[in-house]
């Protein structure tokens, strides 16, 4: 038995063979969980983009995250098309090893300035509720794999408190309403925290992190999600 693989995990192996996390096409069962047609298609997001925002482009001239409480914002891929698929099967189909492939990815590809040595990955933290229900955390999962491939320590600072509020679905400006979503610090944040989420979409989540760490004393925060909402 593979000693990175569960009883039951080996199992399934035997029974079903592994399917691509992103396509859910059949693998050969010695390869990587994303096949080479998946790997080739990512949307990567590539040329000059907005330090500040992360957008390639702002539609109304002025950056959306102007005056936000994070000083900068990172993706290294769009959010559509194989890296969508790949979010999609982490938060919603229990697909555990998209995480490593995720973090990976984000790893080869982290800009050397976010790689400070006093930078600590700060993990976005889900409702307890949506937590018990779901059974795991895919932005821990992605930010522990990050760390695991970075050497960048990891602190868990921050709690959802408040109602539990979902933003799929939701409007921008419903998003972005100021009280709705609540953070607060569990403990001391770093001196400079890289804010680890799996996707960037309105920013409200990433400002209402940033702005508990600000409150306690962190000198600098950069939002770093695998992918970046156009």
């Amino acid at each position: 038995m593979s000693p990175c693989m569960s009883p039951l995990a080996e199992l399934l192996a035997v029974i079903a063979p592994p399917t691509c996390l992103a396509c859910r096409e059949p693998l050969a069962r010695a390869g990587p969980p994303v096949c080479s047609d998946c790997l080739r298609a990512l949307p990567w997001l590539r040329g000059v983009r907005c330090p500040r925002c992360a957008l390639p482009r702002h539609r109304a001239g002025a950056c959306p995250a102007g005056g936000a409480a994070f000083d900068r914002a990172w993706a290294p891929l769009a959010h559509e098309g194989v890296a969508r698929d790949l979010v999609a099967a982490l938060k919603f189909r229990g697909a555990l090893p998209a995480a490593r492939v995720m973090a990976a990815q984000l790893a080869a590809n982290l800009p050397s300035d976010l790689r400070v040595p006093e930078a600590v990955l700060v993990v976005v933290p889900p409702h307890p509720g949506r937590r018990r229900r779901r059974g795991y955390d895919p932005a821990a999962l992605l930010a522990r794999a990050l760390a695991a491939r970075t050497g960048v320590a990891r602190r868990d600072c921050l709690r959802r408190a408040g109602p539990d509020v979902r933003q799929v679905g939701a409007g921008r400006a419903q998003r972005r309403r100021p009280g709705r979503i609540e953070i607060v610090l569990a403990r001391a944040p770093p001196e400079a925290a890289l804010l680890v989420d799996d996707v960037h979409t309105t920013g409200a989540t990433l400002e209402a992190c940033a702005s508990a760490l600000r409150a306690g004393g962190c000198r600098s925060v950069a939002a770093v999600t695998y992918t970046r909402a156009l």
